[in-house]
């Protein structure tokens, strides 16, 4: 039997430290000692598991095998996707705990059930916040409000744009706003201006 740990993260360190943290605590409560670690480090759960190193681990992962994760979303941000990706682990004979949010998967019925709720759910909390960005944005529209780079001049706040959900996402995550600026390469005065412009909260 093979212990592998899974961790991914988007953008920020301190919250792949956290996930590690929790995963350590919960292999030692059950006397578990880790035998392979595998990071996607800024990478993003929409991405298919094989542009991932999610992709190599599902290969190489047996029967028996034990596979912990911080949260079962750590695994995929789309509902299909995340479902292949327990479907293929449980069919495998691959148990797969995840800490925080308490569960233990094998290869019962039960579990093939919850799993497909886990996924449901993920997918219809990215899709609310997606319709709430869309909703923002058309009621700037409606307002009046410019959207986009003015003619002639750069904007940073233009590219941006694409990033809504993503600054939400950190938002949420309590990161602290002059490393999200860091991170996406503006002043923090822009991401301010451009967070009150969206009229971006949290969730």
């Amino acid at each position: 039997m093979t212990i592998y740990t899974y961790l991914r993260v988007s953008t920020d360190k301190q919250d792949y430290y956290n996930q590690r943290v929790g995963i350590i605590d919960f292999c030692n409560k059950n006397g578990w000692k880790i035998d392979k670690e595998i990071i996607d480090d800024g990478v993003s759960g929409v991405k298919e598991p094989i542009n991932r190193k999610l992709g190599k681990l599902l290969k190489e992962i047996k029967c028996g095998d034990i596979l912990v994760v911080s949260e079962i979303s750590r695994l995929g941000r789309k509902l299909f996707m995340l479902f292949r990706i327990l479907e293929n682990l449980l069919n495998n004979g691959v148990n797969v705990y995840s800490v925080k949010d308490g569960y233990s998967l094998d290869n019962s019925i039960q579990s093939k059930v919850l799993a497909f709720a886990f996924g449901m759910a993920a997918e219809i909390e990215r899709d609310m916040i997606s319709l709430r960005t869309k909703e923002a944005l058309a009621k700037k529209r409606k307002d009046g409000v410019v959207l986009g780079r003015p003619k002639g001049r750069k904007n940073k706040r233009l590219k941006l744009c694409d990033k809504v959900e993503d600054i939400r996402y950190l938002l949420d995550l309590q990161i602290p706003k002059i490393r999200i600026a860091k991170k996406l390469k503006v002043s923090k005065n822009t991401l301010n201006r451009f967070i009150k412009l969206y009229d971006i909260k949290k969730c």
